[in-house]
């Protein structure tokens, strides 16, 4: 049995991501004619006088500019973005803290390209020094991550008619 609080992934109007929804959400979309199916799945939505496909992907008729700045520069997100991966040693099951790249002593700022997700061991280890001064590679040069990614992020399982729409890269 599907629930109306069931996902559905909503593109703006050049098929790009924009957010995810349930379907209760997109049904109104729809029958105010906000929205169109892109994507359904097998089975229908009833109401007395009338049938509509259960939406999975559903498109906006009318293209919204969405600010991309939006990305808040958070512990929790930088944990996200690095996978609750330690960035040096590559471990995940030990309790991870953020670290400098460049020590905020040394003139590092609170950005995306100097915070990285470390465990306490490394991070430790690492000091108030450089990776380089500590002779500690980096396994990934951080990024700021994009909208997309945390759109993928929510989706632990997604839907097989989804991917096209979220993993082309």
């Amino acid at each position: 049995m599907y629930s109306l609080k069931k996902n559905v992934l909503v593109l703006n109007q050049n098929y790009e991501p924009v957010m995810i929804c349930n379907v209760k959400r997109a049904v109104i979309l729809i029958y105010l004619g906000k929205a169109e199916v892109v994507e359904k799945l097998d089975i229908e939505l009833r109401s007395i006088t009338s049938t509509m496909p259960f939406p999975s992907v559903v498109r906006l008729i009318v293209y919204i500019h969405k600010p991309r700045n939006k990305i808040i520069l958070s512990r929790k997100n930088i944990l996200k973005r690095d996978h609750h991966t330690c960035q040096y040693c590559g471990k995940t099951h030990l309790p991870l803290t953020v670290d400098h790249i460049i020590p905020k002593q040394l003139g590092g700022k609170d950005s995306w390209t100097n915070l990285i997700c470390a465990c306490i061991r490394c991070n430790n280890k690492k000091g108030n020094r450089t990776p380089e001064q500590a002779e500690m590679k980096l396994l990934s040069k951080p990024k700021k991550p994009s909208h997309l990614f945390f759109i993928q992020f929510l989706i632990e399982n997604p839907i097989q008619c989804w991917k096209p729409y979220l993993f082309l890269n």
